[in-house]
């Protein structure tokens, strides 16, 4: 084992030997990526990593910026001005110089804040760029907001929980750091399986050591309750340890289930895992998941399987 691991690739079962477990569990969260576009949204999701960097023992945040030089179209008038690369790129660097000087004062003591800029689509780029700076997890902001602001800014973030392995924190644009205490997991029992990525979970759990909430949500009002132990007893097991308190909750509107649940419990993150097939996927179509992340006041964690 070396430094180099990406603990979001990681998978551990119940076969692993107990001496990794316990070296996995000494590793912090080394490094945070918080892509930005040096909007308000932007500024308040690199200060809402900075607060998590110090809670999680984070000794690295890369402020990171993709801008895209547009190719020309063949058949263009040529009086139309062409953006210059280097010119792009200087101001790339130089909006994320600004950036960091502005965000200095409140950078936690023992960590570096370092930027990046790459003439590349973000989507396109980020899970190679996750790999490349040993990222543990990606935090991005999104807002509430007028329709337009939900389709540029939502679209993005949500291309890049679609496009990468790494964990990415979705920061709602009003939101303020306060260390995570509370957990809502947010899950489909009959769909825990083999590609449940219980490494990345445990290891958000151990960093936070924070109680844990496993809420089921029954949009199909089969009527799943804690009379039927059998729907939770393989999470159950994965989670040994942890001490999870589960509620099970019938709801048709998925989105609303989760929501008026953390409300009430006043989580301080919600967790979820985007799936290809299962009672989530709609969450994680463009729809559903920018209904979850803009009607939301609390920050939400995607972690893929």
């Amino acid at each position: 084992m070396n430094e180099t691991w990406n603990w979001h690739q990681i998978f551990i079962t119940d076969k692993t030997p107990f001496g990794i477990h316990q070296l996995l569990k000494q590793q912090r969260m080394k490094t945070i990526i918080v892509p930005t576009d040096f909007s308000a949204t932007a500024y308040n999701a690199a200060r809402y990593a900075m607060g998590l960097a110090q809670q999680m023992g984070t000794t690295r945040i890369v402020l990171y910026h993709a801008y895209e030089l547009i190719v020309p179209i063949p058949d263009v008038p040529t009086s139309i001005p062409m953006v210059d690369p280097n010119e792009l790129k200087v101001s790339s660097l130089e909006g994320l110089e600004r950036m960091k000087q502005d965000l200095l004062a409140e950078l936690p003591e023992g960590t570096v804040l370092d930027y990046r800029a790459d003439n590349t689509l973000l989507a396109a780029n980020i899970d190679s760029l996750s790999k490349e700076e040993n990222a543990d997890l990606i935090v991005m902001g999104t807002t509430g907001g007028s329709q337009l602001e939900e389709i540029l800014i939502g679209s993005n973030t949500i291309d890049v929980v679609k496009h990468t392995t790494c964990p990415v924190l979705i920061v709602p644009s009003m939101a303020v750091f306060k260390p995570v205490r509370k957990i809502v997991f947010a899950c489909d029992f009959r769909k825990v399986g083999t590609h449940t990525p219980v490494y990345p979970l445990k290891r958000l759990l151990d960093v936070f050591n924070a109680e844990l909430h496993v809420l089921n949500i029954d949009k199909e009002g089969k009527g799943l309750s804690q009379d039927t132990p059998q729907a939770s007893l393989l999470l159950d097991s994965l989670l040994e340890g942890y001490h999870p308190k589960y509620h099970f909750v019938d709801d048709s509107n998925v989105v609303h289930g989760i929501m008026e649940f953390a409300d009430k419990e006043q989580a301080d993150l919600i967790l979820t895992i985007p799936r290809k097939h299962g009672l989530f996927e709609g969450i994680f179509k463009r729809s559903r998941t920018a209904q979850l992340a803009f009607h939301t006041h609390i920050p939400l964690l995607a972690i893929h399987e």
